[in-house]
């Protein structure tokens, strides 16, 4: 995109600087009797359940021992020749930036070009380019230069004698307006709100959908660096993370500045916790549902307990122990 500053990528599921690895995803690759990795398949031909989860996390070890995996973006899609040559040729790159087209990035080359990537071997990462605040504040009223007409009084001198006399001018006057988003643009700082996060997801799910991703696919959501995040805009990234888990097809992240990415990750976590909703210290049916026997409230954390870290998600349960047989009454 020919940008010159650091940008963070944000998984909606954060690890702190723990590579992802999550075991749900090992466990469903494996009921397809296939492990999919650096663009290849695998078949996990395995006499039992552990060896073959055993085979799954040996892979994902592998492929993250290796390194860093680089990708690139650009603006418009580049053509199947040049991203074939660039993917056989000796090149560090292993996946893409793959743009949706979207209220800031209305180029629409990308789409449809998911199977002819994903059959070159490339990985792939979807990126939708949501509204921006161009370093403005949504809904602020702003000073602008017009002309109106005054009537101005004039003193001229003639034959001695002072002779006043009034005459329209136009003159320049400072007032403060709303501004408004220019005719039929898609993409302004004046759309920045919750609503339009909701209906911004929805596009991004529709889109993601209609170009053959996977349900679990991750959606990048193109957030532009701001000196100063408006209130607006939080509400707005953060109503497009709701709707994207409420939808639950597809898996909301961001692709943002690192001058704004504690913020945002600080925001987003938020939602994926369910702030204000699931606590350590609550009971099972608080989520709402009073047959609830276990509620699964924290997604995808880091904790380290006696030296030992490790990837979890944390739920509360009515039993010390939600599956074991108790007799009736305990």
């Amino acid at each position: 995109m020919g940008r010159s500053y650091a940008r963070t990528p944000l998984n909606l599921n954060p690890r702190g600087t723990m590579p992802k690895i999550s075991w749900r995803s090992i466990l469903a690759l494996l009921s397809a009797g296939l492990i999919v990795s650096n663009g290849s398949v695998r078949w996990a031909i395995t006499p039992s359940i552990s060896e073959a989860v055993t085979a799954a996390s040996a892979n994902i070890a592998s492929d993250l021992s290796s390194g860093s995996h680089l990708g690139f973006d650009t603006f418009s899609y580049p053509g199947d020749a040049a991203m074939r040559a660039w993917q056989t040729a000796d090149q560090p790159y292993k996946w893409v930036g793959y743009y949706l087209s979207a209220p800031c990035h209305t180029d629409s080359s990308w789409e449809g070009k998911r199977d002819a990537l994903s059959g070159m071997g490339w990985g792939m990462a979807v990126i939708y380019v949501g509204q921006q605040t161009w370093g403005r504040t949504p809904g602020a009223k702003v000073a602008v230069t017009r002309f109106v007409t005054k009537r101005v009084r004039q003193v001229r001198t003639r034959k001695g004698k002072r002779v006043v006399s009034y005459v329209n001018k136009r003159v320049p006057v400072r007032v403060m307006v709303s501004p408004r988003a220019s005719r039929n643009s898609s993409c302004s700082t004046q759309f920045v709100s919750a609503a339009r996060g909701v209906a911004d997801a929805n596009d991004a799910i529709a889109k993601t959908a209609a170009e053959g991703f996977a349900k679990g696919t991750v959606i990048f959501l193109d957030i532009e660096r701001m000196e100063v995040v408006p209130q607006a805009m939080r509400d707005y990234y953060r109503a497009w993370t709701r709707r994207v888990l409420e939808d639950g097809r597809f898996r909301p992240a961001y692709y943002a500045h690192s001058f704004n990415a504690n913020l945002v990750y600080s925001d987003v976590k938020q939602v994926l916790t369910g702030a204000g909703g699931f606590s350590k210290d609550k009971a099972p049916s608080d989520v709402g549902h009073a047959f609830a026997q276990v509620w699964q409230g924290i997604l995808d954390v880091v904790e380290t307990h006696n030296g030992v870290r490790l990837p979890i998600d944390v739920s509360v349960a009515q039993l010390p122990s939600p599956s074991e047989n108790y007799p009736a009454g305990e």
